[in-house]
């Protein structure tokens, strides 16, 4: 597994915080997914390995929890919330733009065909008040109606273009 040098850092030292090895699992994950961009099969088991566990018992945990991902995703990655306040204020159509936008489905392990985006539609992300929210990688949009999902699909193209260029 190649993994950054400060990365296999601080999996060393975060396995050091708990007394059970076994309790770092989820940390692992996290950096793992973190340095990488989602759990590969071979992860699964080095993890396994250094924690000393079945690869068994760290996949029950990738495929448990939502937020970890077994395939690649693009560069930037859209979370559209559709829990009820989103919803009820046109967050489906807000997932449908961003969809249209970049050629893409809803859902999880969707690319783009440039390979530079993901959409995916989510659970809450605990802002119901400025709903429809957005998470784009890790920053926070709210109040985004279809002109704005344009707006910022507009300048995720032009920055995607810029980098190219």
């Amino acid at each position: 597994m190649n993994l950054k040098p400060e990365t296999l850092q601080r999996i060393d030292e975060v396995i050091t915080h708990y007394p059970v090895k076994r309790s770092a699992t989820l940390p692992l994950l996290h950096l793992v997914q973190e340095d990488i961009g989602y759990i590969p099969e071979e992860s699964i088991e080095w993890i396994a390995q250094k924690l000393d566990l079945q690869p068994i018992n760290v996949l029950e945990l990738v495929s448990f929890y939502p937020m970890f991902r077994r395939k690649p995703i693009g560069r930037r990655h859209i979370k559209v919330c559709r829990t009820l306040s989103c919803a009820l204020i046109g967050g489906y159509k807000t997932c449908e733009t961003f969809a249209q936008e970049f050629s893409t489905h809803t859902g999880r392990d969707h690319i783009s065909p440039d390979g530079e985006v993901t959409i995916e539609f989510v659970e809450c992300l605990a802002s119901c008040g400025t709903a429809p929210v957005v998470l784009i990688d890790d920053e926070l949009h709210e109040n985004v109606d279809v002109t704005k999902a344009r707006a910022l699909s507009d300048q995720i193209k032009a920055e995607a273009a810029a980098r190219k260029s």
